[in-house]
């Protein structure tokens, strides 16, 4: 059985953000917010992939493209949240995402769950800001009805 492009990608934007955290903590740079935002390269080198193999199979339909660049970003953001949840917890809970929050954008102190909640709609929101974009680039390759 073939797994879909988009099934990879979106498990590929998991595991590069998942590395990537891994090892700014490792090193000691998970203070830095705004190393934090080099996490979008990694989505749009996958939406990008997910929409240049689209293309070059001759998916050209404007609104099956853009549901398959969104369902590539929503399967990284719903894993990325889930592996942030069991991390949290392993990592001691609520007294590690205090420590996140502290250099995050938040007030107050959330828990583990209005944290990952919190993520969850900016992974969304930003998902769907870089669909936009990539698809406004290959606006040209695609057949709008």
């Amino acid at each position: 059985m073939k797994v879909k492009k988009e099934i990879k990608n979106g498990f590929f934007i998991f595991i590069s953000i998942a590395t990537y955290f891994l090892l700014m903590e490792f090193l000691g740079l998970s203070d830095i917010f705004y190393l934090r935002l080099v996490n979008v390269f990694f989505v749009i080198y996958a939406v990008n992939d997910t929409l240049r193999s689209r293309v070059s199979h001759g998916k050209r339909k404007f609104v099956p493209n853009i549901l398959a660049a969104l369902t590539t970003c929503i399967i990284g953001v719903v894993l990325s949240i889930v592996g942030l949840l069991v991390y949290s917890y392993m990592r001691g809970g609520e007294a590690y995402i205090h420590t996140l929050s502290e250099s995050f954008l938040f007030g107050g102190h959330p828990s583990i769950n209005m944290y990952c909640f919190s993520l969850f709609f900016e992974g969304i929101a930003s998902s769907v800001i870089v669909t936009l974009l990539l698809i406004l680039y290959y606006n040209d390759k695609f057949i709008a009805d």
